[in-house]
């Protein structure tokens, strides 16, 4: 599905990541790991169009994803390490704001998915009276809309207790044995039933 060759990407004349060269298939989840500051953040903003500081190739389905820009941003779904809803809206309005703006994200009923992250009973209520924990499910309650074969996370466990983890790791094995794709980064001790995480390390990449 996507393919990376040959990425260079350099930080204040330091470089994060050299030849680095992977790809993802159906079915499969890759995860992204380092220390801070090894660049597992920049590298997932990369893939997803939103940073240009590169050397190197991107191919969405074996054509380059500048020429199938579209196509590529309309199956693919990227949550990043902030919860990204805004404080003055409701979770429900923060969903249908963000189906609007997102083709990857069905309009399938947004108080089921917010049900889905624990949140019912707080589709009316304003984000910033939510914790940190609860605006967090907001964002991630997309994953329960999207249609998206590809999933893009930063960090999707942060501000999670157990019980969120173990049923978003429980949703990422349902994504992957549709035939989606995850790549993600987390700290967390990643645990996805039936399926092996390929691993890989971007501290070890900018050695080679």
């Amino acid at each position: 599905m996507l393919e990376v060759k040959k990425l260079f990407c350099e930080r204040d004349e330091r470089v994060l990541f050299s030849n680095l060269s992977f790809g993802i298939g159906a079915g499969e989840v890759v995860q992204i790991e380092g220390q801070n500051g090894s660049g597992k953040t920049t590298l997932l903003r990369i893939l997803c169009g939103l940073n240009e500081s590169y050397e190197g190739e991107l191919f969405w389905r074996q054509k380059e994803i500048a020429e199938v820009r579209d196509d590529y941003f309309s199956q693919m779904l990227y949550v990043g390490h902030l919860a990204g809803v805004k404080s003055t809206l409701t979770a429900e309005e923060n969903l249908t704001w963000m189906q609007q703006l997102d083709p990857a994200l069905d309009k399938v009923s947004i108080v089921e998915a917010l049900k889905s992250v624990g949140l019912y009973g707080f589709e009316d209520v304003p984000c910033y009276t939510l914790s940190a924990g609860q605006q967090r499910r907001v964002g991630l309650a997309r994953l329960y809309l999207s249609t998206a074969p590809l999933w893009i996370l930063d960090e999707p466990f942060t501000a999670l207790d157990k019980k969120g983890v173990a049923e978003k790791e429980a949703l990422l094995a349902q994504h992957v044995l549709n035939g989606g794709s995850v790549i993600l980064t987390t700290h967390h001790d990643l645990n996805i039933p039936g399926h092996t995480v390929r691993r890989i390390n971007l501290d070890e990449v900018a050695r080679s």
